[in-house]
């Protein structure tokens, strides 16, 4: 009888440190949500250039606070250019840490902003001979990003020109978050998948309708990548940009979208299409463009790597990524 008691007792007290625990969660989900729905009512408010002079101060504080990912940054790019002094590396990383905060202070207001702002915020160099010539073969264009500068704009800048474009994001927790942040890219006129298996049906969807579809293909976040050399390091990247190319026979154009210093300025730069034609297994061919695509996001990130975003371990040699991607 005393031993139920006791058993009891105890269910109960574990009952009670999983209600808090749940409460603590909710509380803070709904804090974070929160938060992002102020800064975006906030940066709706909040005059142009003025929100755009707090990216400097917001990416200080920003440095300051992460000193794990400030560490992160500086191992990246150090291999983009390995004789940087320790002055110039430092001082890529805040610039790095100011883009991001520039980044989020833009995505806050681009669901506000009238399309000939975005229209005139925007010069892409490959646009017409490029990404206009491969939708007219008519089955759907891949567009392969890294994560650098100010790609949510070309978001709006390509619905604002009549293109459907579907984006593959990764899914952040709380879910609530996610929601709003589906929410915020959907008003900007995009079609969001989340990063999962049922992301590759939709993804054939679209390039089927002779949509545009955006990828982020500079971080394997789910693992069980393709193996390539990436800025002089064995590493894994995602296979699906090249695996979808084969598959689909849509052109894969590696592009970037960079700050400039104008105010709500951006440049764009597509590059010419990967060659994607079969020569033996699916694997070794998947294998073989996903190296092509390494190579011009290398590219890419080299123009302006103080605007790369990469604050995650992303090399087999960086600390802590056989535990992110264990998890994965």
């Amino acid at each position: 009888m005393a031993e139920a008691s006791a058993d009891a007792s105890e269910l109960s007290v574990r009952s009670e440190v999983s209600d808090e625990r749940d409460l603590r969660e909710r509380l803070a989900a709904a804090m974070t949500v929160g938060g992002f729905r102020a800064g975006a009512l906030l940066a709706r408010f909040t005059p142009g250039l003025f929100a755009e002079g707090l990216a400097a101060p917001i990416g200080f504080g920003a440095s300051f606070a992460n000193r794990e990912r400030r560490a992160m940054l500086e191992r990246h790019l150090r291999r983009i250019n390995p004789q940087w002094s320790s002055w110039r590396l430092r001082n890529a990383v805040q610039e790095s840490f100011d883009s991001y905060a520039r980044y989020w202070i833009e995505s806050l207001r681009l669901p506000n902003l009238p399309a000939r702002t975005v229209i005139a915020g925007l010069e892409v160099d490959g646009y017409e001979t490029l990404v206009v010539p491969a939708l007219e073969q008519g089955k759907g264009v891949i567009l392969a990003l890294p994560h650098l500068g100010g790609w949510e704009w070309a978001g709006r800048w390509l619905a604002e020109r009549g293109h459907r474009t579907t984006v593959v994001v990764e899914k952040v927790e709380p879910p609530e978050l996610f929601d709003w942040f589906r929410d915020l890219r959907s008003k900007l006129g995009m079609t969001v998948v989340p990063l999962g298996p049922d992301a590759g049906k939709a993804i054939l969807r679209a390039l089927g309708d002779n949509e545009i579809v955006c990828l982020l293909s500079d971080r394997d976040i789910s693992g069980g990548g393709v193996e390539v050399e990436f800025f002089g390091e064995r590493t894994t990247l995602p296979g699906g940009p090249a695996t979808l190319a084969v598959r689909t026979g849509a052109p894969l154009l590696p592009c970037a979208v960079y700050f400039t210093r104008r105010y709500n300025g951006h440049f764009g730069l597509v590059r010419p299409p990967i060659p994607v034609e079969r020569r033996g297994k699916l694997r070794e061919d998947v294998a073989r463009i996903t190296q092509y695509l390494a190579d011009e996001l290398e590219y890419l990130i080299r123009r302006a790597p103080e605007q790369w975003h990469l604050f995650q371990p992303n090399w087999p040699s960086d600390p802590g990524y056989a535990d992110r991607h264990a998890d994965a």
